[in-house]
């Protein structure tokens, strides 16, 4: 009897692991190809990012200035949120500068249009300790980029997975 108990919760394990491993695949399978609403929106955000990160990469601290709005909120998964662009670009300059750099995961970029807002970016990036000759894992990444009144994108809100 306790063997035929063990065989039905062994069976059992089976079916639910089969099942599990069944509906994830399912599920990624019904995920849709990612097309640009606006190819021409898609190309300008896909520019700005590639400036911010060259600015990140570089320690162009005028350029990083810039780029982030004063109406900033940066959501990161480990801090929690910061809502000052001062406190912001001083930890980037004091923490950031000369000791990290970003990688963009190439063709992870998707942008998807905010009507009178701007675009929302989202994609895969990782990061290089330089001091320590290190490399994070690539991580999920959302930048919410607002079109201002002087024509200029600018970054409201940062959410920052590791």
């Amino acid at each position: 009897m306790k063997s035929i108990n063990q065989l039905v919760c062994l069976f059992a394990a089976f079916l639910l692991t089969a099942a599990c491993a069944t509906s994830k695949k399912g599920w990624l399978s019904q995920v849709p190809a990612y097309s640009p609403a606006s190819k021409e929106l898609y190309d300008t955000i896909a520019h700005m990012d590639s400036v911010w990160q060259d600015s990140y990469n570089n320690c162009k601290m005028e350029v990083q200035e810039q780029l982030f709005s004063e109406n900033l909120e940066f959501y990161h998964d480990k801090t929690g949120l910061m809502t000052s662009k001062a406190a912001l670009i001083n930890a980037l300059k004091n923490n950031i500068c000369g000791k990290v750099t970003r990688e963009l995961l190439q063709g992870s970029i998707e942008v998807y249009p905010i009507g009178n807002y701007g675009a929302v970016e989202m994609g895969y990036h990782r990061f290089h300790n330089i001091r320590e000759n290190s490399t994070s894992h690539f991580a999920k990444f959302v930048h919410i980029w607002r079109r201002e009144d002087d024509g200029q994108w600018r970054i409201t809100r940062v959410i920052s997975l590791h």
